[in-house]
């Protein structure tokens, strides 16, 4: 018989600290991958199914700790994060530390600041699937910190998914992609949930709104892949479309909306930033300009 990936991995004992939602799909993929699991949580009742499974359930951090070599933690927030691992007292010695709280960018290297202060060994992370994915091949993890620290847990980590991606020794780096995604999450589930409304006012019923809704979702890869190539060549054409178009068209949308007593600050906001970049003399130029008028009113310089 061939061995699996899993089972040809050595049976690294593997402490979960948070059991949300995704901390239990945590443990249970690497119950699944045959690891040895410990499970901690502040509040207790709520490791599931996870004792019955092998899972090791202690009441306290310091315990937790000890019994494994890799930790993952996953809570709230950074704040609890700190809270909790300050509170322990554990002892590190040979312990990896793998952080995959959401959080931001600078938390995330002040985090390893202070791990590495205490000569702790530490990845920060992010997750960029939801529970179900966990543990399968659908899963995308991102990790980033030091590459030796990364390669020592490499064959442990792969029990999460098959897609956990290294992004180098900046900690900051796998928050920063996350932070960066979630934009982009965030202003379109925003605009799905305006389009329905506007619609709705309009007396347009959602499934048939749907229909069409679809194909302007189906146009986004496509765009974001030329966005990227335009941003990296600095070359912005308006053969598709225009900022100015996009000025006029826009205008179109909040008008409609605010007729009808639907917050459009979101698409003001948005409008905004368009009309500062025909003032600034762009409105001939594609889309994808407005990242370098962003950029240069957080940087002082006109490059993204």
């Amino acid at each position: 018989m061939i061995a699996t990936p899993h089972e040809s991995a050595p049976l690294t004992p593997v402490t979960v600290l948070g059991l949300g939602p995704m901390g239990r799909a945590l443990a249970s993929a690497f119950l699944n991958a045959r690891q040895p699991v410990t499970v901690w949580n502040r509040t207790p009742g709520k490791a599931g199914d996870l004792p019955d499974r092998g899972a090791v359930v202690v009441d306290s951090v310091q315990a937790a700790v000890r019994a494994g070599e890799v930790i993952i933690v996953c809570l709230i927030d950074y704040d609890a994060v700190r809270a909790t691992l300050e509170d322990s007292r554990a002892d590190w010695t040979n312990r990896r530390l793998i952080n995959l709280t959401s959080g931001e960018p600078a938390q995330a290297r002040q985090m390893s600041q202070w791990a590495s202060a205490r000569g702790i060994d530490y990845l920060d992370g992010a997750i960029l699937t939801p529970t179900p994915t966990i543990g399968t091949p659908a899963a995308a993890v991102l990790l980033s910190g030091s590459h030796d620290v990364y390669e020592s847990v490499r064959e442990t980590m792969n029990a999460v998914g098959s897609t956990v991606t290294h992004l180098g020794d900046d900690p900051g780096q796998a928050s920063a992609y996350e932070v960066a995604l979630l934009d982009i999450f965030a202003t379109s589930v925003n605009g799905i949930v305006h389009a329905f409304a506007l619609a709705s006012a309009e007396g347009i019923e959602p499934e048939r709104f749907a229909a069409l809704a679809t194909g302007i979702g189906g146009l986004l890869p496509e765009m974001i892949t030329r966005f990227a190539q335009q941003i990296r060549a600095d070359h912005y054409p308006g053969d598709r479309s225009t900022i100015a178009s996009a000025a006029s068209g826009i205008t179109h949308v909040i008008n409609t909306a605010t007729s009808h007593g639907i917050d459009a600050a979101m698409l003001t906001a948005a409008k905004a930033v368009i009309d500062r970049a025909v003032a600034d003399g762009y409105g001939s130029e594609g889309l994808a300009r407005l990242t370098t008028v962003l950029h240069k009113e957080a940087t002082g310089t006109g490059t993204a």
